[in-house]
């Protein structure tokens, strides 16, 4: 059954995982090639990179475009944020290819974007709150800047 083969090669791929201190080795199943990780990658427990989506966004400017971020930042598992790089969409959502123990289930067919992620600087380093210029987790917290930065936005229904 697709359930039993699941289950095979899901073992598989934890079975193929060799972790130690300083690296964490994958295997491909396809071949005998191993893929090393970074140090970094096998240190972090959380598996950071893939629980979470970084949608760029253009740069908010007016009342109109402050007052659509209130919208996205209500929703739950949104958060906005500012970087030297531009404003973005962080979007709390775990991989679903991602393994309890970490390991993507999918390593070999992996998109694109998986494949050239660079994690030089990632959340491992500092958590995305700490390391941005901005950050809005929720609608209160966007409003008042909002307010601080419009000295109209109580005014902008009117």
């Amino acid at each position: 059954s697709h359930i039993h083969s699941a289950n095979i090669l899901i073992r598989k791929v934890i079975n193929t995982a060799t972790m130690s201190s300083s690296s964490i080795k994958l295997k491909s199943l396809n071949s005998d090639r191993e893929l090393p990780a970074q140090n970094k990658c096998s240190k972090c427990t959380g598996s950071l990179c893939c629980n979470s989506i970084n949608q760029k966004i253009d740069g908010p400017r007016s009342m109109v475009d402050f007052d659509h971020l209130l919208w996205q930042v209500s929703h739950e598992n949104i958060n906005i944020f500012k970087d030297a790089d531009g404003w973005f969409l962080h979007i709390t959502s775990p991989c679903q290819h991602l393994l309890k123990s970490g390991i993507c289930n999918i390593y070999d067919t992996r998109p694109y974007v998986c494949r050239e992620y660079s994690n030089d600087v990632c959340e491992y380093d500092e958590p995305i709150k700490e390391a941005c210029e901005l950050f809005f987790a929720d609608y209160h917290s966007l409003n008042d800047y909002c307010s601080t930065r419009f000295k109209s936005w109580g005014y902008r229904f009117e």
